[in-house]
């Protein structure tokens, strides 16, 4: 039987299932909106100190495959892979995002979840839907953290930028777009060119 989260809300795992291979799905939906769902692997400061421990769908695996993006399956948008004994000892945070790709906001989502399931048993439920969030474009869902040993949180934390601001939040870089060829130089940031001058 699935325990219902709410916000908030954390638990041990092992209080949740003896097992250390889990499955994470994730459903969210808008209409007219796509989402970017990730996963974060964070030290123990909360940072992005290891680019390869960012999970998404460029990078669909960590080098140890301990994090997995497996794609949507089972009425999940988004599902991961997460093999708790494998993980190395220099992240102590998984952190599952979702955030619009494109023009949107939080405030539109219909209702979802992210759940864990373990053994073919769903241990853990935190449904959510878009009256909890406003203007958001990004949503830190769930987090396993590791305090003597790995637990689960439901978060539910709306965030205002879309996945390059989350990036830079947990201090990861952010590829660098290459200019177009035709952009004016010299400008100073939030300043139009001086007009041509008008015909006498």
């Amino acid at each position: 039987m699935a325990r219902e989260f709410q916000r908030g809300h954390k638990a041990k795992i092992s209080d949740l299932t003896p097992g250390t291979d889990l499955y994470v799905g994730v459903q969210i939906a808008a209409p007219g909106l796509t989402f970017d769902i990730s996963c974060f692997g964070l030290d123990a400061n909360e940072q992005l100190s290891d680019d390869r421990y960012f999970i998404f769908f460029n990078q669909p695996k960590s080098p140890e495959e301990s994090i997995q993006l497996l794609g949507a399956q089972a009425g999940d948008t988004e599902s991961f892979r997460v093999t708790l004994d494998r993980i190395p000892a220099t992240v102590h945070r998984l952190s599952f995002t979702a955030t619009i790709d494109g023009a949107g906001q939080m405030s539109q989502i219909g209702p979802g979840y992210i759940r864990l399931v373990a053994g073919g048993q769903e241990v853990v439920r935190y449904a959510f839907d878009g009256s909890e969030f406003s203007t958001e474009r990004a949503v830190m869902l769930g987090d396993f953290y590791l305090k003597d040993v790995w637990r689960f949180a439901a978060i539910g934390q709306g965030f205002d930028g879309g996945l390059d601001a989350l990036l830079k939040n947990f201090g990861g870089e952010v590829a660098e777009e290459e200019p177009a060829p035709q952009q004016p130089q010299g400008a100073a940031p939030g300043f139009a060119p001086p007009a041509a001058a008008a015909p006498a």
